[in-house]
């Protein structure tokens, strides 16, 4: 049943945000909504059940995730103005909600594992928290410090027309993404000593599903298409390609 509200509750929070974002054609609430989607979402898992120390704890690395989320894309769009996957489709009706209802789902799947360990009992076993904390740590830490080196580069205007081959992207072409995979899968190694049952494996839907978006649909494969539609010609772009691995860093 906790499911099932955790699902309405998404949807109605991005079903509300959709209204002034498509009467007003503004893409300033699109990412703001996600982030607070995740919070609203955990304490309604945390307020609904039974309430403890590890279960504060989780909310509140979500909460920090989402802030830092929140606020980098918050300055983004107000520096850029637009959304460019938007463009041409503010003024279809059925395209921008299925949008925000997408986006609405999605937040509820992420939070599948999330959802079922704020509704539970609390394990005893602080080993698999102690390291999802670790691994949560490190790739926000990560997508942190990605975020801000792209962001000083992109705004540099010695960097028109250049891609980022520096810092974390020196190793990684898309450490934000790296970073935003780790914070799920921290999250999902912290919550599942609580998880019983057939839980433990559906509760593995939630990263299992972000990483799959971010390297199979919507993140890796749009921002290498384009990058190769750029630059593709560039020798010195290959050698890139071929130094710095596409998500984990190449050992070898």
């Amino acid at each position: 049943m906790e499911i099932l509200i955790t699902l309405l509750v998404s949807l109605g929070i991005n079903l509300t945000m959709f209204i002034p974002a498509f009467i007003f054609k503004t893409d300033k609430l699109t990412d703001i909504s996600y982030a607070v989607t995740f919070v609203v979402v955990a304490l309604f898992g945390l307020l609904s059940g039974e309430i403890s120390l590890l279960k504060i704890l989780y909310v509140a690395a979500i909460g920090l995730w989402a802030i830092r989320l929140g606020s980098y894309l918050l300055i983004r769009i107000r520096k850029i103005g637009r959304d460019k996957r938007f463009d041409g489709k503010r003024d279809n009706f059925f395209w921008f909600l299925r949008f925000w209802v997408l986006q609405g789902i999605t937040v509820w799947v992420v939070m599948i594992p999330g959802t079922y360990f704020l509704n539970g009992s609390v394990s005893k076993n602080l080993l698999w928290p102690i390291l999802g904390i670790i691994v949560f740590v490190a790739g926000l830490l990560i997508e942190t410090f990605a975020d801000l080196q792209k962001y000083r580069f992109i705004n540099n205007p010695e960097n028109k027309g250049q891609w980022i081959d520096s810092g974390l992207w020196s190793i990684s072409r898309h450490p934000n993404y790296l970073g935003e995979i780790m914070v799920w899968v921290g999250l999902y190694l912290f919550a599942a000593p609580s998880l019983v049952g057939n839980t433990i494996w559906v509760g593995l839907i939630g990263p299992g599903f972000i990483a799959y978006m971010i390297i199979f649909v919507s993140g890796i494969p749009i921002l290498e298409k384009g990058a190769d539609k750029m630059w593709g010609d560039n020798p010195r772009y290959q050698e890139y390609k071929n130094r710095a691995g596409m998500l984990l860093p190449k050992i070898f």
